[in-house]
């Protein structure tokens, strides 16, 4: 099973346990999610079936665009790795 089925697959089980018991509250708290992110995830299977329901990141990763750790900027973190 690849991470794409996975993904559709968990999101499935919890839009239809919380279908199945009625309280949409409930269901994402046995499932550990938001509600935001419950009613996310029926907008879009809603909108454009399983498809919508696999996990993409916003935009691909650049490490160039990512800031630089600057130690002097984060003093009890460079006292941790010291220590």
């Amino acid at each position: 099973m690849t991470k794409a089925q996975r993904d559709i697959k968990r999101k499935l089980r919890v839009l239809n346990y919380a279908q199945e018991i009625g309280n949409v509250s409930k269901a994402c708290r046995y499932f550990g999610i938001s509600r935001e992110a419950y009613y996310q995830w029926k907008r879009a299977y809603e909108k454009h079936g399983e498809k919508a329901l696999i996990n993409s990141k916003p935009c691909p990763e650049n490490p160039k665009l990512r800031p630089k750790f600057i130690p002097s900027l984060h003093p009890f973190l460079t006292l941790v790795v010291r220590a």
